[in-house]
C-alpha cells in the first residue's frame, strides 16, 4: 500500500509540474497534454496503476516539448523584435564617431 501511495503522490507532483509547464504554452495542444496527465491520475485510484502512470508520464513529456516549442518561438520572437532598434544604435554610434573623427557617413 505504501508503494501505491507513493505512486499517486509521483503522479500528482508530476501533475502539478506539467501543469506550470502548461501555462505558458500553446493553449491548445497544452490543454490536450494537461488532460492526459489528469485522466491517467485518475486511473491510479482506480486500480489501473501502471496504465495510468504510463499515461500521467506521457502527458508530462507532451506538455514539457510543447511548453519549449513555445519558449523558442517566444525567443525567436524576442529576438526579431530587438533586432530594429539594435541596427538604429550601431547606426547611431557609427555616426557619432565618423562625425568624431571628421569623416563623411
Amino acid at each position: 500500500m505504501k508503494r501505491l501511495g507513493l505512486v499517486i503522490v509521483f503522479a500528482v507532483l508530476l501533475g502539478v509540474l506539467a501543469f506550470g509547464f502548461a501555462v505558458a504554452a500553446d493553449d491548445t495542444k497544452v490543454k490536450s497534454a494537461t488532460n492526459q496527465v489528469e485522466s491517467g491520475a485518475k486511473k491510479i485510484p482506480e486500480g489501473k496503476i501502471g496504465a495510468g502512470v504510463e499515461e500521467t508520464a506521457k502527458g508530462v513529456g507532451n506538455t514539457a516539448v510543447e511548453g519549449a516549442k513555445y519558449s523558442g518561438e517566444k525567443l525567436k520572437e524576442a529576438g526579431k523584435a530587438a533586432e530594429p532598434p539594435a541596427k538604429t544604435a550601431w547606426g547611431s554610434v557609427k555616426t557619432f564617431f565618423t562625425n568624431l573623427f571628421g569623416g563623411t557617413p
